[in-house]
């Protein structure tokens, strides 16, 4: 008898939550097609292959080299797209540390005088990149390209009839290193960045920012949500407080806990896991503040949408993993079409990672419109956020 009870019970509680459940069909429909589109969005979005890496070539002009991009990019190979030939390496050079470019390649001036010497010419492969996996990617690319300027070496050599077979410039092969003969031109890579970082101090960083959004969504929509179904909202109705003062109230608590958190973790970051701080330490806490700020926009507007905290949580939770894909924390941005790119934007996540790696890594901003970024979207979801509480507060 007992263990029907039992029995009757667990089914009364069962049948409870599904009608909790299908009461609320927006919840199911988060819950169902939130990760499949943002699936779709990955599947069609995402290229499946590295974004060519923007280039300028640096020739000589003593050498009657051609100064047609196009005249390098067939045998430049994949994953170099040649957008520039200069003669002026200090340009091309400040173009790199603007991030206007990825690379600059700089052709040797006396490669045929160092041949016939016997030696090897350097083709200068010049980047300015703070993400290891990235760094790595170059150097692949910069012994790819060495490879093809031999090869096009022996073509041009071999059109031109020279007879290297027998000799170079009246001397006689045998004297010349066979590495230098198989080789004529050897790659040598340069970066530029302030610091190359290992894979934990370059994704510290993103992963703070990361932190700092979810948490700042999470928790205060679950705040201003529960207000709402214990019926806190109601009493707020018919007390002096204002959707203002709500808001504001809202944004310095969690702003403070916010604050409190991000101090701990970078205090682990730089103190434990040696991640540089080569930028103003002030300015990192700026590019948090307004990080968090956005961050609190997007909880409070997510909380105003939801009708429960299960419904709330899900949506924190589509925001974390639409941020884990889009915002640069595993894969580049440039990867994706234009589009997601687009829409890449207006994640905080996206702006906030790049920041704290800049500041921290490179001693500076690089892109300084991304504060302004954070800052518009803070404006638009506190501000929406705000007047749809407002809507709440009016007496009915």
């Amino acid at each position: 008898m007992g263990l029907v009870k039992a029995a009757n019970r667990i089914l009364a509680l069962f049948g409870k939550e599904i009608v909790e459940v299908l009461r609320r069909p927006a919840a199911i429909v988060s819950l169902v097609l939130g990760p499949f589109l943002i699936l779709a969005v990955f599947g069609l979005g995402y290229q499946g292959i590295k974004a060519d890496l923007t280039t300028i070539v640096v020739a000589p002009t003593d050498q009657g080299l051609p100064s047609d991009p196009a005249d390098y990019q067939h045998f430049a190979g994949p994953g170099v797209r040649i957008v520039a030939v200069t003669a002026d390496e200090a340009d091309a050079r400040r173009r790199l540390a603007d991030d206007a470019v990825d690379l600059v390649v700089i052709i040797p001036a006396d490669a045929r005088k160092q041949f016939e010497a016997g030696e090897q010419s350097k083709l200068k492969v010049v980047m300015n990149v703070a993400d290891p996996v990235q760094a790595n990617y170059a150097n692949f690319l910069a012994q790819s390209l060495a490879s093809d300027v031999n090869r096009e070496i022996y073509r041009q050599a071999a059109d031109a009839g020279e007879g290297y077979v027998v000799s170079v410039g009246g001397k006689a092969l045998a004297s010349i290193p066979p590495e230098v003969i198989a080789s004529p031109v050897r790659p040598v890579t340069e970066n530029i960045a302030p610091t190359t970082p290992d894979i934990v101090s370059y994704y510290g960083p993103a992963a703070l920012a990361l932190i700092l959004q979810h948490m700042a969504v999470a928790l205060v929509a679950l705040s201003v949500v529960r207000e709402r179904r214990s019926g806190a909202m109601d009493l707020f109705r018919v007390s002096p407080v204002r959707a203002t003062e709500l808001v504001i109230g809202k944004v310095l608590a969690y702003g403070f806990l916010g604050g409190f958190v991000a101090f701990c973790s970078m205090v682990l970051l730089i103190g434990v896991l040696g991640v540089p701080a080569l930028g103003s330490l002030a300015l990192v806490a700026a590019v948090i503040g307004f990080l968090l700020l956005a961050s609190l926009g997007l909880g409070m507007l997510i909380a105003v949408i939801s009708d429960s905290e299960r419904q709330a949580v899900q949506l924190a939770l589509l925001a974390l993993l639409g941020s884990m894909f889009f915002s640069g924390f595993v894969l580049r941005i440039e990867e994706f079409t234009k589009p997601v790119q687009v829409a890449a934007q207006v994640l905080p996540a996206t702006h906030g990672i790049r920041l704290l790696q800049d500041i921290l890594l490179r001693g500076s901003i690089v892109h300084i419109w991304q504060i302004g970024a954070l800052a518009i979207i803070a404006a638009v979801l506190l501000s929406t956020s705000w007047a749809l509480l407002r809507r709440e507060f009016r007496p009915t």
